[in-house]
């Protein structure tokens, strides 16, 4: 068996150490994914086709973002173990492997879609909407061209796209929460009942709770991949491992909004009745309360009714099946 020089042994700490990080948080979080993926269709079988569609491809892209992950892997530690030039060689050589940061981007540009739509669906603004959906575009592009660089083993090219994609990344998300909240608020001041101001306020935590993770690992991303140009380069192969990770932070960012439809149901029947439920199963709180007179029958059941209307309307914002103007429209009706 040959004997590995100390720089090998640096390299494969420093380079397969990330791959293998990144790759464990990777199967890891598809399985968080799996089990959101179950109680979206288990919960949600009224949302029609485009949405139970969008989210099959969701799936589908993912679990082919694991397997790839898997088996580089694989290649890294098994097929080739100890070879670490032979590993590194393989960013250039390995279609798979040089493709890898674009699936990653690809991956992430998918569901920065379905957050541009929802954007839209809260403010019907296009010039709102269009310079986030552009910045986003301009990511994908950036990485397009980042992985052409890595193909012909430019580093300093692929230092400067890298850095192109990950900044509008972070500038679009944070763009893109900012604007969906300020709008939320505006429709917040305008609605007259207070069960609905409640609603929207929960819908304003799910954006910032939603958008956070994401950032912070594009953060982290951004910084590690800029390492390369200081005088501790072999930090920057730490960005392999956030990179592995970020699209499945986006797509749990995107599950937990279409599933935390259910969680915000569930939590304003139980602050109208004192009894909610989780996320794992269905409120029993808007139940109707069996009266002694018809009369009291009667007002529980358009007061059921009314609750469940208006938290329809106000969740559907988030599902980009409505409009905030038409869900407004309808809260207003129940309101009165």
């Amino acid at each position: 068996m040959s004997s590995v020089s100390a720089e090998e042994e640096i390299l494969v700490k420093y380079f397969l150490g990330p791959w293998l990080i990144g790759g464990c948080l990777d199967l890891v979080l598809m399985g968080v994914l799996s089990c959101q993926f179950v109680n979206y269709y288990n919960w949600y079988p009224e949302d029609g086709r485009n949405l139970p569609i969008a989210v099959g491809i969701l799936c589908l892209l993912n679990v082919l973002k694991s397997a790839e992950c898997f088996a580089s892997l694989w290649i890294f530690l098994i097929n080739h173990f100890g070879d670490i030039q032979y590993d590194l060689q393989l960013s250039t050589t390995g279609w798979w492997d040089t493709a890898n940061p674009l699936l990653v981007a690809i991956l992430d540009f998918y569901v920065q879609c379905y957050f541009c739509t929802r954007l839209w669906a809260v403010s019907q603004r296009w010039w709102v909407v269009t310079p986030v959906f552009t910045l986003f575009v301009f990511a994908l592009c950036s990485m397009v061209m980042g992985t052409y660089y890595i193909a012909i083993a430019q580093e300093q090219r692929v230092t400067d796209w890298f850095a192109a994609h990950l900044g509008s990344v972070f500038a679009g998300d944070v763009i893109l929460s900012m604007t969906t909240a300020y709008f939320l608020i505006k429709t917040k001041k305008t609605v007259i009942s207070n069960q609905t101001a409640k609603l929207i306020h929960a819908l304003i935590q799910l954006t910032f709770q939603t958008a956070a993770p994401a950032a912070l690992v594009a953060t982290f991303n951004l910084i590690f991949s800029q390492m390369y140009r200081t005088n501790r380069p072999l930090l920057g192969y730490f960005e392999i491992a956030f990179n592995q990770v970020l699209p499945k932070v986006y797509a749990i960012s995107m599950m937990y909004t279409l599933n935390a439809r259910h969680t915000i149901r569930a939590r304003v029947s139980g602050s109208r009745n004192g009894n909610g439920s989780g996320s794992d199963g269905p409120s029993s709180a808007g139940r109707l309360q069996r009266r002694h007179a018809n009369g009291d029958m009667e007002l529980g059941r358009i007061e059921v009714v009314t609750q469940k209307e208006t938290t329809r309307h106000v969740t559907d914002m988030f599902t980009s099946t409505h409009s905030i103007e038409d869900s407004k429209q309808n809260l207003a009706v129940i309101d009165q």
